[in-house]
């Protein structure tokens, strides 16, 4: 029996320290780039999250619901278009999106409890 893999298995993986250095550094580089987007993608949430305090915040003062689901509707169709020019998958861009909402909801159910 021979110790090589056997053509429908895939080929285990090398342990870091056998890559070669080219082969490290851009691992490195595109890591960094990815880390780089991660905390722009947090900094860009957390103001998206400061406008919609306020929204909730003024919704709260004029008696309106925590959600709209006509204009949720319209932001979903709108990231789907967004992320087909993008060349990401639209069913991701509406999940992610809609995770957002849920959470901007529950917020602003928070806001309005608070203000009765």
């Amino acid at each position: 029996m021979s110790d090589s893999p056997r053509p429908h298995e895939p080929t285990p993986p090398r342990p870091a320290d056998e890559y070669d250095d080219s082969v490290r550094a851009e691992l490195t580089r595109l890591r960094e780039s990815i880390d780089n987007i991660d905390a722009a993608v947090v900094h860009m949430l957390a103001e998206r999250f400061k406008c919609t305090q306020q929204v909730g915040v003024l919704k709260a003062e004029h008696q309106l619901p925590p959600a709209d689901p006509a204009r949720e509707a319209r932001q979903i169709a709108r990231l789907r278009e967004l992320a087909e020019s993008a060349k990401l998958d639209p069913a991701f861009a509406e999940k992610l999106l809609n995770f957002i909402i849920a959470e901007v909801i529950r917020h602003h159910e928070t806001i309005a409890d608070g203000a009765r």
